[in-house]
């Protein structure tokens, strides 16, 4: 779990559809559907060669050499089909699944040697005595690249740029923040920090090259484990993709050698556990729902006491498919999370029969519901442990601070909570624990990506086994109306159904019920969008016997999907599996219908209105490169159709009138933020360690440089420009955000430090109107961190500190007037809510406009004003993720007596910003592409 709503980049940030979710370019919805099973259409737009998913072939080949060598054989035969030039070459084996005489064999796609991003193709076999037969293929290989694989940043910028990138989103680590030079709470925090992981090609248009970069550490302030996937572009060391690595159940954040291994150490033996007791002991323990049930526990000499290791299902000579639940209480995730600390132990006892400390802490829900999960894959689908592979599970309970009430799957080891006051330790649900390692199995199958449609069609089958396994383990009756609910055993208090995180029978349909968020939020919508697909799946199992249904969703994750597939994708994989299994045609009536229910069909994409008026359209940046507005004229940054190019600064008139203007050149540079005040656009450009602000009048002319933050290696943010005036943040890795002013022909700007000088002092958030700026400032005051906002008088040089009211713990983005000064303000480090703050531009009379707690106070993120109005963009603390706790944009009167919601589009909205009047300009994802947008009025209160 992250910090909530933190704000992550992603190019395309909202071009959720399909594919075009993650690497290719917010196309027109026909342009990304699938073709239906057993066709030879190639998706069009992608520029995917081979099929995208083909059924019901049974071609022959040679069954000499390895499964893939045959695989790759009937790819490159077929090329009139495939259109693969090298298979030999550009197709790396994977991994090859054996059942039987079925072969599924895995091929990863390389251009000149460099791993293409989610590229996979699947072929699936079956040996007749010397010959394999091929029956299917799916999958996609991406041709048209054409991009050049030498770098021109070095691993080292990447690292740097992608940390900095992941910071901007969730603040820079501050040391000292309670005056003892450690932030407050549990556990011990941890920088961020970045390991480059090599080359990676997007298959965007021609391919755009970058560095892979996971950046990892404590988000400031919640103490939140953080873990980003960073793609750093190669050329100009821009961050063009990024999401978290975290794969939740809820939503609400490397070690080296096998998890056997570090378990073995952790255990305090440097190798496998005596298998004396190989059998195991037949102990017991009570769950938390106060039921009794039996464990296979081992009694361990060294440490004198029985702990909860299960070998009892490991194979003879080894300690594949071993279960083990250990100790994690008072630890923090960022202490366990990727790693096994030392001192790490199994969860003990003196007797075989755990007591009430096993139960309070989860570890018997926790044992006992791995010993189910094992069984029901080993069962129903042959499988050797929920990663097919019979690897150890491995088990950690109670997880505290920032983690209480959040399960997780790092990729070695599934991860539980220890509750609170409201919720049980969050192993007490088996639905849970099976979601969680469900997410082993989605991991070592499809491999699907933990962001947009790929993502929620991952949680999708996580939900669906885990509850699988919850309903067959209960004998739940499918036909009950609770068979759907996903976790909804862990409140003390609250009716199942209110505690849920998710209902799989809740009845949503894509086009009246999709989310369009930014990957800032969500990942894109994994949580948000999940119960569409999850849905179906679950209505198949409701409609056809258990056991049928679980056996073709289970054969399409693991043998037909791959890792960029989304919603359309998943249907056709489904439906193919079930023809796999020849079932009736009554049966396979029944599969289609479920999709058909939830709105997953060809075109589903156009079917979602707005209330706001469209200026630019899918512009495929990166989700937090902000708008600008002024003057009749509006400025936003956008890459070309297929989002393969770098940044751009477009302009236009905000009445939609003429044509765009662009303002920035196209040369390779990422051109970003920008604003204008109807007569000039200023921006930041950026490529390399150069880091610049640019800018260009509307009328025409030459490009100016107006500064170079490139020494520093720091960003620039928060511009404002007036006239000849312009204000901005300038950030540096070693004195943190810095406010500067200048005006245009100037030599160098004006730094705005903080007073007192601290040096973890910052200033930010500048605004600017009238030749006055407005800005945040941070400083230590007798040991204690302290935040204002000050008003500067740049023709006289005179600061003025605002009155507060109490102490704000942080004050945040400021909007200044030619009456008042705004800003938002917190009273603690997580800036939920914030209050709206209103002060004379003498600082004086300061008022709550909107208030900081109570029903109507706001999370702000993002303020704008004008005379006429002050505009929010605000986001939500919310686990449960919905329309309403999206980010929404909310506008006030400057006294705060009139409130109302500016659009009451469905998805995401962020970035507003003031376009005089009460008109406001946005970028908004509800279609799934990533939109600029206007409304002249608010629109209400969306009742």
């Amino acid at each position: 779990m992250e910090a909530p709503g933190a704000r992550s980049g992603l190019p395309g940030a909202a071009a959720l559809i399909g594919v075009a979710a993650l690497v290719v370019s917010a196309l027109p919805a026909s342009a990304v559907a699938a073709p239906a099973a057993g066709t030879e259409e190639v998706v069009p737009g992608q520029r995917t060669a081979a099929p995208a998913l083909v059924s019901g072939v049974r071609e022959r080949v040679k069954a000499t050499g390895s499964a893939a060598d045959a695989a790759r054989h009937h790819l490159a035969d077929k090329e009139s089909r495939y259109r693969i030039p090298r298979p030999d070459r550009d197709l790396e084996h994977v991994r090859t699944v054996t059942a039987g005489d079925a072969e599924t064999v895995r091929l990863r796609q390389k251009h000149h040697g460099v791993e293409v991003f989610g590229a996979q193709y699947v072929v699936r076999m079956e040996r007749k005595g010397g010959e394999r037969v091929v029956t299917g293929t799916s999958g996609r290989y991406f041709t048209g690249l054409k991009v050049a694989v030498e770098p021109e940043v070095d691993g080292k910028l990447a690292v740097e740029r992608a940390v900095e990138a992941v910071e901007a989103r969730l603040g820079p680590w501050r040391p000292g923040r309670d005056g003892k030079g450690e932030e407050p709470g549990e556990g011990t925090p941890q920088p961020l920090t970045g390991t480059a992981h090599g080359l990676v090609v997007l298959p965007r248009g021609a391919g755009v090259l970058t560095h892979h970069v996971t950046v990892r550490g404590t988000a400031p302030g919640t103490g939140a484990p953080v873990l980003r996937e960073v793609y750093v572009e190669a050329r100009s060391g821009y961050p063009v993709l990024q999401y978290s690595g975290i794969k939740s159940f809820s939503g609400a954040g490397s070690g080296t050698g096998t998890g056997a291994e570090r378990a073995a150490k952790a255990a305090g033996s440097g190798k496998s556990p005596s298998r004396a007791a190989a059998a195991g002991v037949r102990g017991s323990g009570v769950r938390l729902d106060g039921e009794t049930v039996g464990l296979a526990v081992e009694r361990d000499d060294a440490r004198g006491e029985y702990v909860l290791r299960d070998r009892t299902r490991a194979e003879e000579g080894g300690d594949k498919n071993q279960i083990s639940t250990w100790d994690a209480r008072d630890r923090s995730v960022s202490e366990v999370w990727g790693t096994w600390p030392p001192d790490l132990k199994e969860f003990g006892s003196p007797e075989p029969a755990f007591g009430k400390e096993a139960t309070e802490a989860g570890a018997v829900d926790a044992h006992w519901g791995a010993g189910k999960v094992h069984d029901y894959f080993k069962s129903v689908h042959g499988r050797g442990g929920p990663d097919g592979r019979g690897a150890a599970v491995h088990s950690l309970v109670g997880i505290g601070w920032g983690f209480a009430n959040e399960a997780v799957w790092d990729g070695t080891k599934a991860m539980y909570g220890k509750g609170d006051a409201e919720h049980r330790p969050i192993a007490a649900a088996l639905d849970v624990v099976g979601h969680t390692m469900t997410k082993s199995a989605v991991e070592n199958s499809a491999g699907l990506v933990n962001a947009g449609q790929p993502g929620s069609v991952g949680l999708a089958f996580a939900d669906y086994f885990g509850n699988a396994v919850d309903t067959d383990a209960h004998g739940t009756p499918m036909d009950s109306p609770a068979s759907g609910l996903v976790g909804e055993a862990l409140c003390r208090a609250k009716d199942p159904r209110a505690c849920a995180a998710r209902d799989m029978n809740d009845g949503r349909t894509t086009s009246k019920s999709f989310l369009g968020v930014s990957f800032a939020t969500d990942n894109g919508g994994v949580h948000a969008n999940s119960t569409l697909f999850s849905g179906a799946l679950w209505d198949i199992r409701e409609d056809l016997d258990r056991t049928l249904a679980d056996k073709i969703v289970h054969k399409a994750l693991t043998e037909y999907m791959t890792p960029l597939d989304g919603f359309t994708e998943g249907r056709h994989a489904v439906v193919a599996a079930a023809k796999d299994l020849k079932v009736t045609g009554a049966q396979l009536r029944s599969v289609e219908r479920a999709f058909d229910a939830h709105g997953i069909v060809a075109g589903w994409e156009t079917a979602m209105g707005v209330d706001s008026d469209r200026l630019f359209g899918g512009i495929n940046t990166d989700g937090f490169t902000s708008v600008g507005a002024g003057g009749g004229w509006w400025a936003a940054s956008s890459s070309n159709e297929d989002g393969s190019e770098a940044y751009s600064v477009w302009a236009g008139r905000l009445d939609g009138t003429g044509e765009k203007i662009r303002v920035s050149p196209n040369d390779g540079r990422y051109h970003a933020d920008p604003v204008t005040d109807g007569k000039t656009v200023v921006w930041h450009s950026y490529r390399g360690r150069t880091s610049e602000v640019l800018a260009r009048p509307l009328a025409g002319g030459p490009v100016k440089k107006l500064f170079s933050n490139s020494g520093n290696l720091g960003r620039v943010s928060s511009l404002s420009v007036e006239g000849k005036l312009l204000t901005f943040t300038s950030y540096s890795r070693w004195t943190g955000p810095r406010v500067m002013y200048m005006r245009m022909g100037d030599d160098r700007p004006v730094v705005v430090p903080p007073v007192p000088y601290s040096k973890y002092g910052s200033t930010d958030n500048p605004s600017l109107k009238d030749g006055r700026i407005a800005f945040s400032t941070s400083r230590r005051v007798d040991g204690l961190y302290r935040s204002d906002t000050e008003v500067l008088d740049t023709a006289t040089g005179k600061r003025t500190t605002t009155g507060q009211l109490g102490t704000p713990v942080e004050t945040g983005p400021t909007a200044i007037t030619g009456k008042y000064v705004y800003w938002l303000a917190s009273n603690d480090e997580s800036r939920q809510p914030t209050a709206v703050r209103r002060a004379n531009l003498d600082g004086t009379g300061t008022v709550d406009i909107s208030p900081a707690e109570g029903k109507d106070a706001l999370r702000g993120v993002h303020l704008t004003a004008s005379d006429e109005a002050v505009t929010v963009g605000t986001e939500s603390s919310e686990t449960r993720i919905g329309n309403e706790t999206l980010g929404k944009l909310w506008q006030l009167s400057p006294d705060g007596s009139r409130r109302s919601r500016v659009s009451c589009n469905r998805g995401e909205q962020f970035w507003p910003a003031t376009a005089g009047g009460r008109q406001v300009v946005w970028l908004d994802a509800t279609t799934g592409s990533t939109d600029l947008v206007t409304r002249s009025r608010p629109a209400g209160d969306c009742g």
